[in-house]
């Protein structure tokens, strides 16, 4: 399955727990919702996936975390904020940079518009997502 057909998939499932939860809650909260139907959907799901900080080729110390990784393909970064910020679209993308990953979504969940909360980060992925329906948000 390509990272756009997936990121299809996702987007629904984002939308499925958005309506079903409303905003204003923690993100582990929307995490484990977003877990629970993307395996309801047979998506492999990882969630808080470790990755190594390589510098000049030495491996830190130190580290970051992917808040859910899908099929080993597309990361979902889970807000629950009044405002996103700046910082939070470049920290995506330089986890795809890092990570060598292809495609991220960032979704804030406080917000009274889901649909203009989910924004999609590439790195270096051609963009086929006009082949697939937006879904339906209700």
């Amino acid at each position: 399955m390509t990272e756009n057909h997936l990121s299809y998939l996702i987007r629904g499932v984002i939308f499925k727990v958005y309506n079903e939860l409303g905003p204003g809650l923690l993100e582990s909260a929307y995490e484990q919702a977003l877990i629970y139907e993307l395996n309801e959907i047979d998506l492999r799901v990882k969630s808080q996936v470790p990755q190594p900080l390589v510098y000049r080729a030495i491996h830190l110390a130190v580290g970051y975390r992917l808040d859910l990784l899908v099929e080993d393909k597309v990361v979902i970064e889970i807000k629950s904020v009044e405002n996103l910020a700046e910082v939070h679209h470049k920290q995506l993308i330089t986890y795809l940079k890092l990570s060598g990953l292809k495609l991220g979504l960032l979704v804030n969940f406080n917000s009274s518009n889901i649909s203009e909360n989910i924004f999609r980060k590439v790195n270096g992925l051609k963009d086929e997502i006009s082949n697939y329906p937006r879904p339906n948000p209700r």
